[in-house]
């Protein structure tokens, strides 16, 4: 039996039953595979202190038996700060705390490997006090690239997560810088309906957001998403809650995009874990001459999907086209009735990174000149100016 710790008059402490789950999570030692074994053998989280020590010594380590038998370092301190979080969400969200048994734990993780004991959840507080179910798997899509994307991959990641998510799909990522962060802001871009148009599975506790830089981005998705994680409050962004958190973004996906990613890319690892569960793995081909675009031709070479149109990835999960939105239609008027003639020094720039001097040889314009021209392009977010005195154009989805 759990016993909760001393009551803070302030603050109403979890139940018994969720502490149990807590302490199972703190247990050092103990591990999710052998927790799910107690958890069979006892029927319930509060009653695995209550198995006979032979039902314990068939399901774990004796080492994992004399951790089990002693309260988690800091026990008090994490109890507190859990009935802390859970009584003080932001306006207009909800802070709660799912479990495996839970009638919201989302199904789909169930179907993996390796489910997560817990699920720290926050969301619109619309939508975490109802009882329709708050994970909108099968519509949903992971999408994934580099941390250090180029420019032309941000809006990639941005206008497809938009086209996605305007047809519905809600789009997985990790609030990771890059690509991450971009295919939250595209989703955030079309939210409509009850539903979270796009949920962040993050590597550290809920009580901390990082990177810090994406803040207020974290506070948008709570308040139109979900943002969750296995990891305790207090959990610090530790190197190796990455790669694990990783399975958890593919878990709760119908598929997985690769936008950019190079070789060594984490990336590749959500891509693998999405293939290891039966999910469908999509890519976003790039240049060849680009590093970030060497991960997903190679997953394209192992069997990914390639991916040029939000068309493709609808076609595939839900065998279903694209219908263009209205401003999209308007866009698309716009186009089809007044074609403006392409800039010379864009046709000059091609669609690859390009030198100074490179583009010097190929217009015969001297160095200044080429320089204004391009601050132009620039400014009108038709080329970024990329690291090693590079250029490339940009398209706008």
């Amino acid at each position: 039996m759990v016993s909760p710790p001393s009551q803070d008059a302030h603050h109403a402490l979890p139940d018994a039953e969720a502490l149990a789950w807590l302490r199972l999570l703190l247990t050092p030692g103990l591990g999710r595979t052998t927790a799910r074994r107690l958890l069979a053998s006892a029927g319930s989280a509060d009653a695995v202190w209550q198995l006979p020590l032979s039902t314990w010594a068939e399901c774990a380590t004796q080492a994992q038996i004399k951790a089990l038998t002693a309260l988690p370092a800091d026990w008090e301190r994490h109890c507190t700060t859990l009935a802390r979080w859970l009584a003080s969400p932001a306006p207009g969200t909800l802070h709660t705390v799912i479990h495996l048994g839970n009638s919201q734990y989302p199904d789909c993780l169930l179907q993996t490997e390796d489910p997560p004991l817990l699920l720290f959840v926050q969301g619109p507080a619309t939508l975490l006090a109802s009882t329709r179910p708050w994970f909108p798997y099968p519509a949903t899509l992971a999408m994934v690239g580099s941390r250090n994307p180029s420019a032309q991959g941000v809006i990639n990641a941005r206008s497809m997560a938009q086209a996605l998510a305007e047809q519905g799909l809600c789009i997985v990522s990790g609030l990771a810088r890059g690509i991450d962060a971009a295919a939250h802001e595209g989703a955030l871009q079309a939210r409509s309906g009850p539903n979270p148009c796009t949920i962040a599975v993050v590597g550290t506790g809920l009580d901390q957001v990082y990177p810090r830089a994406h803040a207020k981005l974290a506070q948008q998705i709570a308040l139109h998403g979900l943002v969750i994680s296995e990891y305790p409050l207090g959990s610090e962004p530790l190197p190796r809650h990455f790669p694990q958190r990783n399975r958890i973004i593919s878990g709760l996906s119908q598929g997985t995009l690769v936008v950019e990613a190079a070789l060594q890319s984490g990336s590749l690892i959500t891509a693998r874990l999405a293939n290891e569960q039966g999910r469908e793995v999509f890519a976003i081909p790039g240049s060849i001459h680009a590093p970030q675009a060497k991960g997903c031709h190679a997953l394209i070479r192992q069997g990914a999907k390639l991916v040029e149109t939000a068309d493709n990835v609808l076609e595939e999960l839900q065998g279903l086209k694209l219908v263009p939105t209205k401003a999209e239609q308007a866009q698309e008027a716009i186009k089809n009735k007044a074609p403006t003639p392409e800039s010379p020094l864009l046709q000059a720039l091609g669609h690859d990174p390009m030198t100074l001097e490179s583009l010097s040889d190929r217009t015969g314009w001297d160095a200044a000149h080429l320089q204004a021209q391009l601050m132009e392009l620039e400014l009108d977010g038709l080329v970024a100016r990329l690291p090693g005195g590079l250029y490339q154009r940009l398209t706008q989805s």
